[in-house]
């Protein structure tokens, strides 16, 4: 039951952030997606930790995952902005949940497959976390600039967040079809975030934790960028780099 608790909160976090959008709290919507992907990235470890590791315990995760990154998000994003397209907003908004739900599916089919040798480092397709935190933070910088009140925002991406905004429906349609995609993304299941194994890790984490603290909304933005990117770049230059590839050279 103890990493359930953790599954349960992510879960009613992401109903509050349905609510709280209804609502039209922008700032209080977004933060329950954020929170919520800390409960998420705790079940998981804390089922490791424990020893109590379940197929129930997946199951349930993905559910929570669904409500929290998957529907919450596109019923965010959809009253904020895709409500003005009519039609096409709805459809993009459902694509987005559909996708997600697909996402969750493929990577239950895949960890109920027997265990390599050692266990895979990377999800193919981005993570269902990683697309509706993305949208989540975009909403925080929209509530943040109705509110006229900038927090700890560099001016830089403060004043872009209206042209982030008119982007949203092109930005819902890419980040779904990232989640369905063959694009790798990093599990991060042999990265000790709290205990870094060498000095440069330290300093890496060290440094984040300051730029958290210091620039909160510019951090969350940075971090799922970042990583959405990185999994585009990085599997384009892997495809590249085999398709340049010398053929060897056959027996004859």
């Amino acid at each position: 039951m103890v990493p359930n608790l953790f599954t349960v909160a992510n879960m009613a976090l992401g109903f509050f952030a349905i609510m709280a959008a209804i609502d039209n709290r922008w700032l209080t919507a977004p933060i329950c997606i954020f929170v919520a992907h800390i409960m998420d990235i705790l079940d998981g470890r804390v089922a490791r930790w424990m020893g109590l590791s379940s197929q129930f315990g997946g199951q349930f995760d993905s559910f929570a995952d669904w409500v929290s990154f998957g529907i919450a998000p596109a019923i965010m994003v959809y009253l904020l902005a895709l409500k003005d397209f009519g039609k096409l907003g709805f459809l993009l908004a459902f694509f987005f949940v559909l996708c997600g739900a697909l996402r969750l599916t493929r990577f239950n089919l895949k960890a109920s497959e027997p265990a390599g040798a050692s266990p895979s480092t990377s999800f193919s397709g981005l993570p269902i976390p990683g697309a509706g935190g993305f949208l989540a933070i975009l909403v925080l910088l929209f509530g943040l600039s109705e509110s006229g009140h900038r927090g700890r925002t560099m001016f830089l991406l403060y004043q872009n967040v209206p042209h982030l905004l008119e982007a949203i429906p092109v930005i819902v349609f890419l980040l779904s079809l990232l989640m369905i995609s063959k694009v790798e993304y990093s599990t991060f299941k042999r990265t000790r975030l709290f205990r870094p194994q060498s000095l440069q890790a330290l300093i890496i984490t060290l440094f984040g934790c300051f730029m958290i603290y210091a620039y909160p909304e510019n951090t969350i933005f940075i971090l799922y960028s970042g990583y959405i990117l990185w999994g585009v770049i990085n599997t384009s230059w892997r495809a590249y780099r085999l398709r340049i590839k010398p053929a060897e050279p056959t027996l004859k």
